[in-house]
């Protein structure tokens, strides 16, 4: 990857990264957040005005306690005019770009600064992931991204600090968004009874061909060109889901591509019309979106009301997790002699698990994790079930968080779920609503009792809502 591109690209991630997890953002997952979602924190730096002297920075508007320099204002102008332009998108009047910015900014400072009045906090673990995520999606490491910040005059210590406020919106986001989340049986049954709902769901698997930010024409028309040429393989017969894995960029590439169920109603509406056309096993011609080259393949369809009988797994699991006593490698050579008790001792795995497991909900029931779908426990864990036999034991395995696991099957069934997945996604989607509906009341609160000073003329009117405007 070109280093000139590394700042809006990290720009571009750190949003992504607060952004709503909304299953809307089903094809462009670095989208802005859909209606009803907080505005993104603009706080990222630019490559080109990051690290120049700014002789005659002032203050452009006081927020309560805090300050919004000109320089942050104008170094989030020029990203945000990049990003329009990269889209293709026309540029507003710089007057109008600059009070719709500072809006925004407002906006992140009042988040941030309720964040910490409530006793909010990330820690330093959080951002340290945040930033590998998104060294990870630039497919890079972290020094590597370091080393391209550092080229381009952004500064890494400042990046932090804004990355870590924007998990710091987020995290207020999310706790305002659950504290509104209580739903009702009576709400769940008059949602399922109303025809809104009877929408139908589509399972979904796609190709993404990637671009960065600021594309220029000549990665543009390689994309394309990788694109048709993904196309060619399809038609001659190779495996989408082959493809996906080797040419894919993302972020379920590994899973074949698989997006797994979707509600159509949850799709953009070009695209509903776009699957809606496609018949089970077809995939779309090379579409063009703000990520890149997408192409989608239809993997099946769900009639409203339709029944969902799935098969269910009943396992015992048993977990060794390191920690300050217990090296990764003890933990790993703990849960491999226990395997072989297991298998070829053969010592109870139940009697194990509670002598031995350090899983929290299963250790004391015996590794005993009920029924279950496949996905329940997660993919790593559904399709280690799905190719045992009843009586086998897994190898020992590692999860991402370094502890490792043996799994027994005990048994599998068919069941029908019908009922039960219905009901947890009207549940769903009747949170998100109250969720959004109390976010959105709470940002007016915020910002009708703050005490918000604009101290450019021109700029005055960019927050007519807050409480003081200008002073």
């Amino acid at each position: 990857m070109k280093s000139s591109s590394i700042a809006s690209l990290v720009f571009t991630f750190a949003i992504a990264a607060c952004a709503l997890p909304a299953s809307a953002q089903l094809l462009s997952p670095n989208a802005p957040p859909p209606t009803g979602a907080p505005p993104s924190p603009l706080l990222a730096p630019d490559a080109g005005t990051s690290n120049q002297v700014q002789p005659l920075d002032r203050i452009v508007a006081v927020v309560n306690d805090g300050v919004i320099l000109q320089s942050q204002l104008d170094q989030t102008m020029a990203t945000v005019a990049h990003q329009i332009q990269a889209s293709g998108g026309k540029l507003p009047p710089e007057d109008v770009l600059a009070k719709q910015v500072l809006q925004r900014l407002i906006l992140n400072e009042l988040l941030v600064q309720k964040g910490r009045d409530n006793g909010v906090r990330v820690s330093d673990d959080q951002v340290d992931a945040a930033v590998a995520n998104i060294a990870a999606q630039n497919k890079m490491s972290v020094p590597q991204m370091q080393a391209a910040m550092q080229q381009q005059g952004v500064d890494y210590a400042s990046f932090r600090q804004q990355l870590r406020d924007q998990l710091l919106v987020r995290a207020v986001q999310q706790q305002v968004m659950q504290q509104a989340a209580d739903v009702s049986k009576a709400e769940i049954d008059n949602l399922i009874a109303s025809p809104a709902f009877k929408q139908g769901e589509v399972h979904l698997a796609r190709i993404l061909i990637g671009l960065p930010e600021g594309a220029d024409a000549q990665q543009i028309a390689a994309a394309q060109a990788k694109a048709d040429k993904i196309e060619g393989e399809l038609k001659a017969g190779k495996s989408f889901a082959s493809l996906a894995v080797s040419d894919s960029n993302a972020p379920e590439a590994l899973d074949g591509g698989d997006l797994g169920w979707r509600r159509v109603d949850e799709l953009p509406p070009a695209l509903q019309q776009v699957v809606d056309s496609l018949q089970t096993g077809a995939y779309t011609q090379p579409l063009r979106d703000a990520s890149g080259f997408t192409i989608l393949k239809l993997e099946g369809k769900r009639a409203p009301g339709a029944r969902q009988i799935v098969t269910e797994y009943h396992a015992l699991h048993l977990m060794i997790k390191p920690n300050a006593v217990l090296t990764e490698q003890e933990a790993k050579d703990k849960i491999t002699k226990l395997y072989h008790e297991i298998v070829d001792g053969h010592a109870d795995f139940a009697t194990l698990a509670r002598q031995d497991s350090d899983d929290p909900s299963t250790a004391n029931l015996g590794g005993d994790m009920g029924w279950f779908a496949q996905d329940d426990w997660g993919t790593q864990v559904g399709k280690l079930v799905a190719n045992l036999q009843p009586g086998q034991v897994s190898q020992p395995f590692e999860s991402p968080d370094g502890s490792w696991h043996i799994i027994k099957l005990l048994g599998t069934r068919q069941a029908d779920r019908t009922k039960d997945i219905e009901r947890e996604q009207a549940r769903q989607a009747i949170a998100q609503r109250k969720g959004r509906q109390a976010y959105e009341q709470f940002l007016r609160d915020v910002e009708s009792s703050a005490s918000i000073s604009i101290k450019i003329p021109q700029l005055a009117d960019a927050n007519p809502e807050s409480g003081n405007p200008s002073q």
